[in-house]
């Protein structure tokens, strides 16, 4: 009997440092937690946004590549579509 009760005593202070550990475990991750917030918060006002002008400016770059690419592609896809009808015809 006194022996089951040591036992029980043995395993509850082992279950009590267990539960110690894991709110430890909790409180860690909690503030690393609140730090990334904080970290976040720091880098957030270090960007620099950029203007509209520059937004529209660069706007306009990309639509004048892809209007460009897309003629040279298209240009590409003609002549090759020529090339195998000559190629097809004389076969």
């Amino acid at each position: 009997m006194a022996e089951k009760k040591a036992k029980d005593a043995k395993n509850a202070n082992k279950d009590d440092a267990k539960k110690a550990l894991a709110k430890k475990e909790q409180k860690k991750l909690a503030a690393r937690m609140v730090q990334s917030v904080k970290d976040m918060k720091g880098e957030m006002k270090k960007i620099v946004w950029p203007t509209k002008k520059t937004v529209l400016n660069n706007t306009m770059v990309v639509i004048a590549v892809m209007v460009v690419s897309a003629v040279l592609v298209g240009g590409v896809d003609y002549v090759l579509m020529l090339l195998v009808n000559l190629f097809l015809r004389g076969a």
